[in-house]
């Protein structure tokens, strides 16, 4: 199963933001290692990216496939060096930013809110009562 065109676009997209060129990069194939059996064994489909630059370097055995792995090690050494320049990765800082927001606490307008819709609630369920007629 190859990479479809919009990943693979991104992804130069996003070697081009973070100033990387395909030429920086040494590719290599060597053998997996691990469950797979004979295909294992014959193929080199382990592939071992070194940054020049920055000498970082990253081995991605964990598709049967090399061009999906060729794609997933590259993605992995981007990873790494935005978070030898950024000090973070985007995706996880969003990720971290949502929980933070989600547990922060509700400001005084918004507990007011809640509890008049609750008590507007409970005026509609009060009037679904029984119908008693004094005589």
């Amino acid at each position: 199963m190859p990479v479809s065109r919009e990943k693979e676009k991104a992804l130069s997209a996003r070697m081009l933001n973070l100033g990387v060129a395909e030429n920086d990069l040494e590719e290599s194939f060597i053998r997996s290692s691990g469950p797979g059996g004979q295909k294992v064994n014959k193929s080199s489909s382990c592939v071992y990216l070194i940054h020049i630059p920055t000498g970082l370097t990253v081995k991605c055995q964990r598709e049967r496939s090399q061009t999906l792995n060729r794609y997933l090690a590259r993605r992995l050494l981007l990873d790494k060096i935005e978070f030898m320049q950024k000090g973070f990765i985007a995706e996880k800082r969003d990720k971290i930013e949502k929980i933070r927001r989600q547990k922060r606490k509700r400001t005084k307008r918004a507990k007011e809110k809640i509890l008049t819709a609750k008590h507007k609630q409970t005026e509609k369920k009060v009037l679904r009562g029984r119908v008693i007629i004094d005589d």
